[in-house]
């Protein structure tokens, strides 16, 4: 069965011993919390993670308009952009202001060379993910303990729920990054200043 808003949810009421709900629209306590929390736990969630099932890239050419000083150019981060993933460059230019990544360099941060133009830049980021049946399993079940972490106090108002909620999410985020992890290449630590200084 497909991963839906409302199972996530259902998830986090069960682990709070709450009643399940049909719809998050419907017109009970449990379904406005649910409302009130899923979308700032999931982005919030996407956000602590480079999740393999959220990731993705993007080149990005400057924005008409230059910063106003100290850097050359400027880039406009995609809007569905939660979280930027450096790449592995020991001589990376980029300053990050607000939604504009800021830099000098003449080339892609990556070292493609584009001096017949303006620079681009090859961005790999988190996607605000929004469809639910995009979510890789594991982290739909660290979204619903987050959830009821965040709706406990006002669902139950017990703090021994709440102990129980903080201890089911810290074991639900762990597992689903190790099981993130163990799908990845371990990436390789960008060079030490001392280490470039010897080599040249």
């Amino acid at each position: 069965m497909a991963q839906s808003i409302t199972g996530i949810a259902n998830r986090a009421l069960q682990l709070l011993g709450a009643g399940s709900i049909l719809n998050l629209t419907d017109n009970t306590p449990e379904a406005r919390e649910c409302t009130r929390t899923y979308d700032p736990c999931r982005r919030a969630e996407l956000r602590k993670q480079v999740w393999n099932f959220a990731t993705t890239r993007a080149v990005l050419a400057p924005d008409v308009a230059a910063p106003a000083f100290d850097y050359a150019y400027q880039f406009s981060l995609p809007v569905d952009c939660v979280r930027i993933i450096l790449p592995n460059d020991p001589c990376l230019d980029w300053k990050l202001e607000g939604r504009k990544i800021l830099t000098n360099a003449q080339q892609s941060p990556d070292g493609t060379s584009n001096s017949a133009s303006a620079p681009v830049l090859n961005l790999n980021y988190v996607v605000d993910v929004q469809d639910p049946t995009m979510f890789d399993p594991l982290f739909a079940e660290a979204l619903s303990a987050a959830m009821a972490k965040a709706m406990c106090e006002r669902l139950t108002q017990s703090n021994q729920k709440k102990s129980d909620a903080e201890q089911a999410y810290r074991d639900a985020l762990d597992e689903a990054k190790h099981a993130d992890a163990l799908e990845s290449l371990p990436a390789d630590a960008p060079d030490d200043d001392w280490w470039l200084a010897r080599v040249r």
